[in-house]
């Protein structure tokens, strides 16, 4: 049997994580690769209904530290439940964020200390790292013009924020770019689609799976 790759998909809202996350897939599937493509928070049922609380604009306030265990919860189901059973079973497991989105969002965003995600981390996913990150880069202006064009009112909690807000989510994503340079590779997501999609596959090529890419 093969080794799996867990590969992420991270980024800002309107990034295009879940077009480029399908097409990583697609592409993977050509090279008769099993795949299992997933998200967070969610990605199993129980860790979906936490995703909805999550996400949902109700009236009860949810603090950053509350927002950050929830995170991890989902994450702990999640990890447990779909990601390291695929692993095990040789598949290429490709996820719309993972825990560089809590630290990038609950950390850069929110304010959250760094050391509390880092110690949740290692508690729920202490030796699973993925092997490559592709970072979906664009302007915060750009990324939430597409995000709100498609959800209109029904933004969640996260569509919904401003512009400041995200503006420290994408600075923070980039420093962990700069910080782990061999894992997260920067991609300009406001580039045409084919053009994100010929970087994407430039990337993956690097893992160098048997018979795969170029």
């Amino acid at each position: 049997m093969s080794a799996g790759r867990f590969i992420t998909l991270e980024g800002i809202e309107g990034a295009g994580k879940s077009t480029v996350a399908k097409f990583v897939a697609g592409w993977l599937g050509r090279y008769a690769l099993p795949v299992r493509l997933t998200r967070e928070p969610g990605g199993t049922p129980l860790a979906e209904r936490v995703r909805q609380i999550v996400l949902e604009r109700g009236a009860e306030p949810l603090s950053a530290v509350t927002e950050t265990l929830l995170m991890f919860a989902a994450r702990a189901l999640h990890v447990q439940n779909a990601i390291r059973p695929a692993l095990a079973r040789g598949e290429w497991v490709v996820c719309d964020r993972f825990t560089d989105a809590t630290r990038a969002y609950q950390g850069s965003g929110r304010g959250v200390d760094e050391a509390l995600i880092e110690a949740l981390a290692a508690a729920v996913h202490p030796d699973l790292t993925p092997h490559c990150t592709l970072l979906l880069d664009l302007p915060v202006s750009v990324g939430l013009a597409r995000a709100r064009a498609r959800t209109g009112a029904g933004a969640d909690r996260f569509e919904a924020e401003t512009v400041g807000f995200f503006e420290k989510v994408r600075a923070g994503y980039l420093a962990l770019a700069r910080r782990e340079p061999q894992r997260v590779h920067v991609i300009d997501a406001s580039a045409p689609l084919i053009e994100v999609e010929r970087r994407v596959v430039e990337v993956l090529a690097r893992l160098q799976p048997q018979g795969v890419g170029p």
